[in-house]
């Protein structure tokens, strides 16, 4: 039987997170730093998209190729490999089963077994499975992949995450199902029976959205689109964050993250970490490593912050087989904490690494990745590509904007797609020069290059500005990436000019995000020059909407 506890002979769990939004680059990488690549020739290297290495010694390897391919090498533990034996390879074998199919997110427990989603939603299975880790009904070991349609068939799947013998997988609909090893009721259902299909986690989850998924070494995490944590599964570390060690057979919400907006979870072997909207870290769990970040080896059951200098963090890593913690700050700093090649790092240190992975690769043991690595191929634009590397090229542009006396080269007929207000604006403009003076060169050629980028590279403090610019020409979805943003800027002193600032210009979701800022951050904030400035209505109504949500009670 599994140990439960955090030291044990048992092998951890493994666990490669899905995150999305946030894919590592192969580019930006020395895969070498993973010695089983060294078994793949030059050649083959070049034609690698997508990566994950996995097993209990960083001896399996799964990667996709340029052609859509999967291949596959190393120990093949329980036939984890896929290849319908149980044989090791140290060339890489195709795995002909799933050639074509794209890869959207991996993930696999301490079995090993293995849960795959494709971008067209499917969901495949293999590896062990002595505890229907799989989810197709039986406790027979899968050799090969098995498409999972019970339960699922309608669904599309859009993230997975695998515990040591469980599995969850989160649908596009927002519904989180599981399946697997369930002792301690890490698949939520209410009891301590194993689950040998997928079935739906109900209860306090029925009527939310969730948003991101992550499994502990026998609990389960989950994140809704209001930003609260749900946990349940075993918690004899705190690892729940409930304030107690006492298992949870149900979804249960971290009452103390209260008014706390929680964007990410990411699981340790141990441990649990989550990101906030404002860049913030909480960790809780097992601590014998530091693992926590707290500058001590005590556990805690209940969310303690994080502190990495004053630079806000964009992004958490945790890796269920290892008690390491990593994190990337906005200004690309990446730190780790907790288990460093045997040693004990207790408070977040500064690496000299610019990814996560990185920290993962040559810091934990096993050097396994934390996360699906994935890159785009170099020898191909696409139209996106080719349209961004155009944008202010003097050589093939037939428009220029003259703004604060310097040029911006622009091509007609793009602005013309993209933007009504340019629409109208050029129908009967013959010159080649526009003067602009309404905006500043930064904001005005931010504008320009979202039009071609569908993206904002501007720093925080320079985005009020296009969110004006946003407001004047009804780019709603600029609006929409300007709060987001300006966001990653707030701090206690200009929170309250932020706040003006979104009511202004009626940017609904940033009013919302710099209010809560500004309760959660109260006594610091009412002792600044923006608040002794406020305007007095701006004032009235604050006052008003705090008093509302008790932020003023003793």
């Amino acid at each position: 039987m599994p140990m439960k506890d955090e030291r044990g002979d048992l092998d951890v769990s493994k666990v490669v997170k899905p995150v999305q939004a946030t894919l590592s680059s192969l580019k930006m990488l020395d895969v070498g730093k993973w010695p089983i690549f060294s078994l793949c020739s030059e050649a083959e290297l070049q034609l690698v998209r997508q990566a994950c290495v996995f097993g209990s010694a960083s001896n399996e390897l799964l990667y996709t190729t340029v052609n859509d391919e999967i291949f596959v090498l190393g120990t093949n533990c329980c036939g984890c490999l896929g290849l319908g034996d149980v044989q090791s390879t140290i060339e890489p074998r195709r795995l002909d089963s799933l050639s074509g199919k794209k890869i959207a997110c991996l993930s696999y427990g301490s079995g090993p077994h293995i849960v795959l989603a494709t971008t067209e939603g499917e969901v495949f299975t293999w590896g062990h499975n002595a505890y229907s880790q799989l989810g197709n009904g039986t406790t027979n070991a899968g050799l090969v992949p098995y498409h999972i349609s019970t339960n699922l068939s309608n669904k599309q799947v859009i993230e997975v995450a695998c515990g040591s013998y469980h599995s969850l997988v989160l649908t596009s609909d927002g519904e989180v199902f599981a399946w697997g090893y369930n002792n301690s009721g890490q698949v939520g259902s209410g009891s301590t029976a194993n689950q040998p299909i997928p079935r739906r986690v109900t209860g306090c989850l029925q009527n939310k959205v969730v948003v991101n998924i992550a499994c502990g070494q026998m609990c389960s995490m989950a994140v809704v689109n209001t930003g609260e944590v749900f946990v349940w599964g075993y918690n004899g570390n705190g690892q729940l964050g409930l304030g107690s060690s006492g298992n949870q057979p149900t979804p249960c919400r971290v009452a103390a993250l209260q008014g706390i907006r929680v964007q990410r979870v990411a699981c340790g072997y141990a441990h649990t970490l989550v990101l906030t909207d404002e860049g913030q870290v909480y960790a809780w769990g097992a601590n014998s490593y530091g693992q926590l970040g707290t500058g001590n080896k005590s556990n805690q059951s209940y969310p303690t912050p994080v502190v990495v200098e004053k630079d806000r963090i964009i992004e958490i890593a945790a890796c269920h087989s290892a008690h390491t913690s990593a994190a990337k700050t906005q200004g690309g700093h990446v730190y780790m904490w907790g288990q460093c090649r045997g040693q004990s790092v207790t408070l977040p240190h500064l690496t000299h690494f610019s990814s996560t992975d990185d920290v993962f690769a040559c810091f934990a043991t096993p050097a396994v990745t934390w996360r699906l690595l994935s890159v785009e191929p170099d020898d191909h634009l696409t139209v996106a590509e080719s349209l961004k590397r155009e944008f202010d090229n003097p050589n093939t542009a037939d428009l220029k904007f003259l703004v604060d006396g310097k040029y911006i080269y622009v091509h007609k007929v793009l602005l013309k797609i993209r933007c009504e207000h340019f629409r109208s604006s050029l129908e009967d403009n013959e010159g080649d020069t526009v003067d602009m003076s309404e905006f500043s060169y930064p904001v005005y050629r931010a504008f320009l290059e979202y039009l071609y980028t569908d993206s904002i590279s501007l720093p925080p403090e320079e985005a009020v500005g296009l969110l004006d610019l946003a407001t004047f020409y009804r780019e709603n979805r600029l609006k929409k990436l300007c709060q987001q943003t300006i966001k990653q800027g707030i701090c206690e002193e200009n929170a309250i000019a932020l706040l003006s600032a979104a009511v202004k210009y009626e940017a609904q979701d940033l009013e919302e995000f710099c209010f809560r800022f500004c309760i959660n951050h109260l006594t610091v904030v009412t002792q600044t020059s923006g608040f002794a400035e406020m305007d007095h209505d701006l004032l009235k109504n604050f006052i008003s909407k705090a008093s509302r949500v008790g932020a003023f009670k003793n």
